[in-house]
């Protein structure tokens, strides 16, 4: 999730909203006022604790307070990355992960391993400067960087990033499968900026999918995002593997 300032204003984006139910989908409106609004927990950020990717390794052990995870298949063409996994913003490895897997991507992943304050070590997605993360990224064309942001109450998706035309698909693929789909995005969380990892590969524009707490829930047995329940493959529901096709299929198309 971005950590930048969000302004009172907000960009619209193309979308209706239905809800994807723990194992099952069940497609319901959301209220016209959900839609719109930007949860509150999205509209205060506070500062990353460090800067960039050095300043976080001068200060943090790699391999007990967090881990870098990097795979390249042959002649991959797309990178699915999660810059805040692990317990940053849980679940959003194993979106990333699984979604490589399926479709013989790259995957890229930097994870927060501490048992407890995961959260000094997010860096904002425009500072996000980790020298594995941006090899990767220069040899391949497309990219979807997943992102989670707090929101216990509303399941819902802001979908952005610079590539518009896959922003276009997979919304209304999201849309289609019965998944929330938020008609505006508050302007630290559209992923526009060229700064931004999603938008450093070869063709300069990515995807970014920024989630809800309440969403990621539902991706997983007993709404639990625990590290010990997010790294069980068992504990995956239909709406995980359901959001993964979409993704998949907009990206294929």
């Amino acid at each position: 999730m971005t950590m930048a300032s969000v302004l009172p204003t907000v960009r619209g984006l193309a979308g209706v909203a239905l809800v994807a139910s723990g194992v099952a989908l069940v497609p319901a409106p959301a209220s016209a006022a959900a839609q719109h609004r930007a949860p509150a927990a999205a509209q205060h950020r506070l500062a990353d604790t460090y800067p960039n990717y050095a300043e976080l390794a001068a200060h943090e052990t790699e391999g007990t307070d967090y881990r870098r995870v990097k795979r390249f298949p042959q002649g991959a063409k797309v990178a699915h990355i999660a810059i805040h996994g692990g317990s940053i913003e849980a679940g959003t490895s194993q979106l990333a992960d699984y979604s490589a897997q399926a479709s013989q991507a790259a995957f890229y992943a930097f994870e927060g391993i501490k048992p407890t304050g995961n959260g000094t070590l997010h860096i904002t997605a425009s500072r996000f400067d980790e020298p594995r993360a941006l090899t990767l990224l220069s040899r391949v064309d497309r990219t979807v960087s997943w992102h989670g942001y707090s929101d216990s109450t509303e399941a819902s998706t802001y979908v952005g990033g610079r590539d518009t035309a896959l922003v276009e698909r997979v919304t209304a693929g999201l849309r289609a499968a019965g998944f929330t789909v938020a008609r505006e995005i508050p302007d630290g969380l559209d992923g526009s900026s060229p700064d931004n990892i999603a938008n450093k590969n070869r063709r300069g524009k990515g995807l970014q999918l920024e989630i809800s707490s309440a969403q990621r829930k539902r991706f997983f047995a007993d709404g639990d995002l625990t590290r010990s329940s997010i790294e069980n493959p068992a504990n995956r529901t239909k709406a995980f593997y359901a959001y993964t096709a979409v993704i998949n299929k907009a990206l294929s198309d």
